[in-house]
């Protein structure tokens, strides 16, 4: 026990021994992940969770804070490789293709995934939130898996194009539907004016965000135009990614809108740029890896022990679950897309984690929340947290395995 407290106490004092001890039980436990079939992803989200508060409690609980750093990286570079994916060349062959299933998943999600919560007891303003929420799709998991199998073809052009589409417009979605689902929670207590307004900000702060990552993309594709050299290129980009990253971050805009509008500037400026994004992507194991160690080590699995936020938890996962799968598949086939695309392309979209908790940390700090205070929405707010949790439990253990089951069975897979 002394052992483990001293353990404790040198990892919540020097971050990069924690940081080196994270990589290298994680990539341990990956190891043995993937000698039992599974991703490597899953083996690192077990060891966060091995080396949570809730499990051994190795890792400090205040420690999240200095390590914040590390996640806003790790989603500045997956949107950034995922925004490329929005080429006007892809886009002509597959934009519409592309709408569509986008289109149908997110209304099949968010009905289904409302309506049942409803139907549980649920109140109607929240069930509407975790509806649009149940949306967002985990790109860090498809990046990270695509990566690792080196897969590639319109299998992983239409799975790409999707998840940033899908995300995306779940962020927008989302920021106006709050708007409107502030005044079913706080009623009368709420002016029509601070609806307005609340609107107002949130088309503000979407423009804002995308211009922010368009003004980056060009600045990126200009400083590395005539550069040759690797190195160059690698100091001017990750320059650029943390500045344009920490400027959203402190502005409070959506880094991932951000980084969107930058990787899709950056590729239709010109094609030459995918040279970026492959001095990049040696970066990107560790950093990964690192990223979905610490989302493990926020997974409590207690929360899976309270029957009530269990059997929502349950039918939030479920109907998620069933109705991505079914929303990708009945656009492929309104769509025509072929076979293999269509009956796998669903297993890919399953994972939830980032995007999803960093809309409900985002209901909590809204300026509504400051202004009008009621103890019940505050309570209802923790159980939608902790629904999303168990969503996350299950879907960054389970996701990993049916994704990779789905590019294996849909796209081209590289040597290893």
């Amino acid at each position: 026990m002394q052992g483990l407290q001293e353990l404790k106490e040198l990892l919540a004092e020097h971050p990069m021994f924690t940081i080196g001890v994270l990589l290298f039980v994680g990539y341990l436990i990956g190891k043995l992940a993937t000698r039992l079939h599974l991703p490597a992803i899953t083996g690192y989200i077990i060891a966060g969770l091995l080396m949570s508060h809730s499990v051994t409690g190795i890792f400090p609980e205040g420690l999240h804070d200095s390590l914040r750093i590390v996640t806003e990286i790790a989603l500045g570079l997956v949107a950034l490789t995922i925004g490329a994916e929005f080429s006007l060349t892809k886009l002509r062959q597959i934009g519409r293709h592309i709408m569509i299933i986008t289109v149908c998943q997110i209304v099949i999600v968010f009905f289904a995934v409302a309506g049942l919560l409803f139907a549980f007891g649920m109140a109607l303003p929240f069930a509407l939130l975790l509806g649009i929420i149940a949306t967002a799709t985990e790109p860090a998991a498809t990046v990270a898996e695509v990566q690792t199998l080196r897969a590639r073809g319109r299998f992983v052009d239409y799975l790409f194009s999707i998840v940033a589409l899908d995300d995306a417009s779940c962020v927008i979605l989302f920021s106006l539907l709050f708007a409107f689902v502030s005044r079913l929670l706080y009623g009368a207590a709420v002016e029509d004016t601070m609806v307005i307004v609340q609107v107002l900000w949130a088309i503000k702060e979407i423009f804002i965000s995308l211009l922010l990552g368009i003004v980056a993309g060009f600045i990126l594709s200009r400083m590395t135009r005539n550069k040759q050299g690797s190195n160059e290129i690698l100091i001017i980009a990750l320059g650029i990614l943390f500045i344009t990253t920490a400027l959203a971050v402190t502005m409070n805009l959506s880094p991932l809108l951000t980084n969107l509008a930058a990787g899709s500037v950056l590729i239709n400026l010109s094609p030459r740029n995918h040279r970026i994004l492959r001095i990049l992507e040696p970066l990107t194991p560790p950093v990964y890896a690192l990223f979905f160690v610490i989302a493990g080590t926020e997974l409590d699995y207690r929360i899976v022990m309270q029957p009530g936020l269990l059997l929502l938890g349950l039918v939030y996962v479920g109907s998620r679950g069933v109705a991505k799968y079914a929303g990708v598949y009945l656009g492929c086939r309104i769509s025509r897309v072929e076979p293999s695309i269509r009956d796998n392309l669903g297993w890919c979209m399953l994972p939830q984690g980032g995007v999803a908790l960093g809309l409900i940390l985002l209901i909590q700090s809204a300026p509504i929340m400051t202004r009008v205070e009621m103890p019940e929405v505050e309570a209802m707010l923790i159980n939608m947290l902790n629904i999303v949790l168990i969503c996350v439990f299950f879907s960054e253990l389970i996701g990993p395995p049916l994704s990779k089951m789905g590019l294996i069975r849909g796209a081209e897979i590289g040597e290893r």
